[in-house]
């Protein structure tokens, strides 16, 4: 997959794109990010990309032209792919929509610095916006980057182990059960017996009853729209009825 990143603080990206499973996903030839700088586009004398706002108003906007001019060469002659900008107002960024970009042949993500970006520039370049949530960032980087890992997780390779990301938080809509590892015992605490047991069968029973005590306790917000079986729901049935101890 090819990931080209639309940005006027390229640096920005360089030690997260070159560690951890990024690094190797880039290596091993599966994942291709791109950071393509903006300001070389720009056709002002300064190589500047922003400007005050028609209106008035606090802040800078992003020229439509420089952005415009960078979709257009990061797109090539023969894009395939989708071109997202990270703001505010789009859809919010979740483990289905980034399962669904990992199918993407290419993606283009737009940052968005100072006060956005010029409309004019969004109408003409922009597929979709996407974000991570109701807050507000300095600009849209940080959000490439998570949006970049997110979907990076999906492509077959990237992980090693075709498994884990199906049986991690909000995979099937459920906060993830508890993890433990070595030692057996650590501070007067001990491991779960179950874990130890050998026994496959009942380690899924215990770890999805647990999940579902965990996205009862922080996140019973997830359990309207998660897939539930009718076992589930009379564990959850269960659980309600001893009021959840708080551990």
């Amino acid at each position: 997959m090819k990931i080209k990143i639309l940005t006027v603080f390229p640096e920005m990206f360089d030690s997260v794109l070159s560690a951890s499973i990024l690094g190797r996903a880039r290596e091993q030839g599966l994942l291709e990010v791109m950071p393509v700088d903006i300001r070389p586009f720009s056709d002002r004398k300064h190589k500047n990309t922003d400007d005050y706002p028609f209106g008035g108003g606090a802040g800078m906007v992003m020229l439509a032209q420089p952005v415009h001019d960078a979709m257009a060469a990061a797109m090539g002659e023969n894009f395939r792919g989708r071109r997202i900008y990270l703001g505010p107002r789009g859809r919010k960024l979740t483990t289905a929509l980034a399962r669904e970009l990992a199918r993407e042949e290419e993606l283009i993500l737009l940052c968005g610095h100072y006060e956005g970006v010029d409309q004019r520039a969004l109408d003409a370049c922009v597929d979709e916006e996407i974000s991570l949530g109701d807050y507000i960032l300095t600009g849209g980087e940080l959000a490439a980057m998570v949006l970049t890992d997110c979907v990076a997780r999906f492509i077959p390779g990237v992980l090693g182990s075709a498994e884990s990301p199906e049986e991690e938080s909000f995979s099937d809509g459920l906060l993830e059960y508890p993890q433990y590892t070595r030692p057996r015992e650590w501070e007067g605490r001990s491991v779960p017996e179950v874990l130890l047991s050998g026994d496959h069968a009942r380690i899924r029973e215990w770890r999805r009853r647990e999940s579902l005590k965990a996205t009862l306790r922080f996140r019973p917000d997830l359990l309207e729209s998660a897939e539930l079986s009718p076992r589930d729901r009379m564990i959850l049935k269960e659980l309600k009825d001893t009021c959840l101890p708080e551990s």
